[in-house]
């Protein structure tokens, strides 16, 4: 659908939340979402870049205003992963990871700041059928990274236990070796393992994914009080209440990002414990 085109509330929503798509392979059966691929690739390197960048600059003097925020920032994830992360070294990767989780969630999350008939008319010539550039409030990004959280907890696992005793502690664990009990364990693990990662990608989705609806449906009524001659409503409804909503909404950035973070942190923590 061409951007300005008329168009009912529907199918103003659907064409926003439509993602810019490319089919795999014949039969159209496995499908890219280029946009938000494209998207989180480069809030990842624009937020590894920006801690690159302050790093490398970084002096043992008095530190600038851009320096000290991210000391700030540092200090504060190592704290949380100290609080529960006692399995070793945690600044040999699980404290590297927790931040790089949390700032690159926090970007995408902060994508939804940015308004959508204003990116449309920036991305129309790329994908006239919609683009989408909020990564997390669509559930194929949410499922990639908990499920890549999901493998970094089976290797640590692995790792600390070894294969055979991660495997004991699969189909032994939690109620006991007996061979009758097997299949109870084996099918309590699968549904830990599946429930962890179900709740950590759908949390931040849910979230997000409502921000998103929230953001269109107020953009959609101060347009349609602006349309229907009640130019001072609408612009009184789109400035109160998107301002009121944005001021909101970063209390809901930064607290899902810290909630993915620190489960992430959590679970990787478990899989080093035994049962």
């Amino acid at each position: 659908m061409v951007e300005g085109a008329e168009q009912t509330p529907s199918e103003y929503i659907q064409h926003h939340l439509t993602s810019f798509t490319k089919p795999i392979g014949e039969g159209a059966f496995w499908t890219l979402n280029v946009d938000l691929l494209m998207v989180s690739i480069l809030l990842g390197i624009v937020g590894c870049g920006f801690i690159w960048w302050v790093v490398r600059g970084a002096t043992s003097g008095v530190p600038n205003k851009r320096q000290a925020a991210v000391e700030l920032l540092f200090d504060f994830i190592d704290e949380q992963a100290k609080g529960i992360f006692h399995h070793g070294d945690r600044n040999r990767f699980v404290a590297p990871l927790a931040l790089t989780v949390f700032v690159w969630v926090v970007l995408m999350n902060a994508m939804d700041f940015l308004p959508a008939d204003l990116v449309g008319l920036a991305t129309h010539h790329i994908s006239e059928h919609g683009f989408r550039y909020v990564p997390t409030a669509d559930v194929n990004t949410t499922f990639a990274l908990s499920i890549s959280v999901l493998v970094l907890t089976i290797v640590f696992a692995i790792s600390v236990k070894g294969f055979g005793g991660w495997l004991h502690e699969l189909f032994f664990a939690p109620f006991g070796s007996h061979p009758l009990l097997v299949p109870a364990n084996f099918l309590f693990q699968m549904v830990e393992y599946v429930s962890k990662t179900l709740s950590h990608s759908l949390r931040l989705f849910g979230n997000m994914y409502a921000g998103e609806i929230l953001f269109l449906l107020l953009w959609m009524w101060a347009a349609h009080s602006s349309l229907s001659g009640d130019h001072l409503v609408g612009w009184f409804s789109s400035v109160l209440l998107g301002l009121g909503w944005a001021i909101f909404h970063i209390l809901i950035v930064l607290l899902q990002a810290y909630i993915f973070m620190m489960l992430t942190v959590v679970y990787i923590s478990m899989a080093h414990e035994h049962h």
